[in-house]
């Protein structure tokens, strides 16, 4: 009885671990990791008002991005899709990425993102500017494990962001 019970234990441990490695990747997981960073905007501004929509998803949008990923999948490499009227995060790993973890890499280039200059300063930061552009409330995300072990996502936006001369949000 006592084996029946650690054999049956262990096997519900991997169950959970499994479906928590998924649950990182659904699209609610995607946009509450977005809706997340946007809400966090103007958190240190003495504006109180500063408010960028929230992300809804689109399958539409979602379509596109799974039809581009799984043009990368023999290859991972980090490559835009080009030709599209969605703004474009990429990211890839070597090996396992979940898209709320993709999605924290974008975010925390906002270390480098200056709002008084509208420029990245020290570093990249235009994946953060993407996911926080005001003027985007569609998203579509996809995921794919790569004929080389690595994993590809990319997250479309729609209407597009990073606009030449304006900023992502307004203080």
């Amino acid at each position: 009885m006592g084996l029946c019970i650690r054999v049956s234990f262990s096997a519900l441990c991997v169950l959970g671990l499994v479906i928590m490695a998924y649950a990182q990747d659904s699209p609610k997981d995607f946009v509450d990791e977005h809706n997340k960073a946007r809400g966090e905007v103007g958190s240190q501004s003495p504006k109180q008002s500063v408010i960028v929509p929230r992300l809804a998803w689109d399958n539409t949008v979602a379509a596109y991005a799974e039809s581009y990923a799984n043009k990368r999948k023999s290859d991972c490499a980090l490559i835009h899709s080009d030709g599209s009227n969605y703004g474009e995060n990429i990211a890839m790993s070597t090996g396992e990425l979940s898209g709320t973890d993709a999605v924290k890499l974008w975010v925390d280039e906002k270390v480098n993102y200056d709002y008084n200059s509208n420029s990245c300063v020290g570093g990249e930061c235009l994946h953060y500017t993407q996911v926080v552009w005001k003027d985007s409330i569609r998203l579509g995300c996809a995921k794919v494990a790569c004929d080389n072990g690595g994993t590809f996502i990319t997250c479309n936006y729609d209407p597009p962001g990073n606009v030449q001369g304006e900023r992502p949000y307004n203080l």
